[in-house]
């Protein structure tokens, strides 16, 4: 088997090309979005042909004006080093705002004037004015219905994966999942708490977090966290980190869960064992532990086999979907992912395409390993979710070894 750590591999290779665009334009990002964000909108939504009143186009610039100056000195206070929550709710809040009224500035400003034109609806400051209202109509819907959809507890989402080398003695073992909870400025105790209630309401043999807990440390964010700690399994409760841990003193959280009851699959594996047959639980580190600096942290695949026997199903717990590539190299059966967030605020998902092989669901990489990728329980940064719900995971393990009647 190759170490991964050690070596980079072809699979290796290939993804590092597959992100450099994204990587390149991440570099430039956090200059040139709030100005594209924030000025895009202003000038479809009033120096198009609206002839809007002079009151009404200063109030107007005005407001555009300070939400691209203060949304990121908002982010700069909320999310740098003063961590100043109520400023990151504010910054948060505009992002997501800006994002979407954006997006259907462009979209609208562009297909609605068009249709407009071509049905000879109204003269051009009529259609203008026209684009204008359902731009912000449009927006202020889905922001409200975003975020309730945010705030709300995850709908359960269940599936049946039939996975090959299963043993009879372990078919329709439930497994249940969650991922990207991002405890963070907005204090969400008592929605930490419904989740775990949701999820034992499953009656799990296994439950798994995927990491992304929480945006802030372990002793910052534990109110919202311990909830975890009534969470139950049949079997085990096994949990990895994700790249917001390494943001956040990533030990402190691996000590946190293991405090909570969770088992912490840093590089490493435990036995599920079931009517005779054998299920391989393991689980690495987020794949930006090493480059943490932390000591001890990093993605290590061999580490967490171990002294697994290879013939045995395996079932692999890592943060991010793209480490599906180093997973079918070694014959994995089952990956669990997080991390996307399915795009989170449409269409922020061809983006993620960009960065990750997968964005939500089951999918199948290489002779025989499967991928599932959750879009997440919470959400981060904007607390608004649009055509991206997120959920809690029930996966029922199914054998092709098992009697026709189960």
């Amino acid at each position: 088997m190759t170490d991964t750590n050690d070596t980079r591999p072809a699979d290796d290779e290939a993804q590092a090309a597959r992100q450099s665009r994204l990587h390149r334009l991440m570099r430039h990002l956090p200059l040139i979005a709030p100005v594209l964000l924030w000025s895009v909108p202003c000038c479809v939504l009033l120096y198009t042909g609206q002839h809007w009143s002079l009151p009404v186009t200063l109030v107007g610039t005005v407001l555009f004006a300070l939400g691209l100056i203060g949304m990121p000195l908002a982010m700069v206070r909320g999310h740098g080093r003063r961590q100043q929550d109520r400023a990151a709710i504010v910054g948060d809040t505009l992002l997501g705002i800006s994002w979407v009224l954006f997006t259907w500035s462009v979209l609208l400003g562009v297909l609605l004037r068009l249709a407009l034109t071509v049905a000879g609806v109204e003269d051009g400051q009529g259609r203008a004015r026209i684009v204008t209202w359902a731009a912000l109509g449009v927006t202020a819907v889905l922001l409200v219905w975003g975020y309730a959809e945010a705030r709300r507890v995850p709908r359960v989402r269940r599936l049946d994966v039939r996975l090959p080398r299963l043993g009879a003695g372990l078919d329709g073992l439930r497994v249940a999942l969650i991922t990207d909870t991002h405890y963070g400025p907005l204090d969400r105790a008592r929605w930490s708490a419904r989740v775990c209630e949701t999820v034992n309401a499953l009656e799990a043999d296994l439950v798994c977090h995927t990491g992304d807990i929480a945006d802030g440390t372990a002793e910052r964010r534990r109110a919202q966290a311990v909830p975890l700690g009534t969470v139950r399994a049949t079997r085990a409760r096994v949990y990895v980190t994700g790249n917001h841990e390494y943001y956040s003193e990533a030990q402190g959280w691996v000590d946190l869960m293991d405090e909570l009851g969770w088992e912490p699959l840093r590089n490493r594996h435990l036995l599920l064992e079931r009517g005779g047959d054998t299920l391989v639980v393991a689980g690495v580190d987020d794949v930006t532990a090493e480059s943490s600096g932390l000591a001890g942290h990093r993605a290590h695949l061999p580490g967490a086999l171990n002294g697994a026997d290879p013939d045995l199903p395996v079932l692999l717990l890592a943060h991010q979907p793209q480490f599906i590539d180093r997973a079918a190299a070694a014959g994995i059966d089952l990956q669990l992912s997080g991390h996307t967030h399915g795009g989170q605020i449409w269409p922020f998902h061809h983006l993620v395409r960009l960065d990750q092989p997968a964005l939500a669901g089951l999918s199948h990489h290489g002779a025989r390993t499967l991928l599932y990728t959750s879009r997440g329980t919470g959400f981060w940064g904007p607390p608004f979710r649009v055509f991206a719900p997120s959920e809690i995971t029930l996966l029922v393990l199914r054998s092709p070894h098992a009697p026709a009647s189960t």
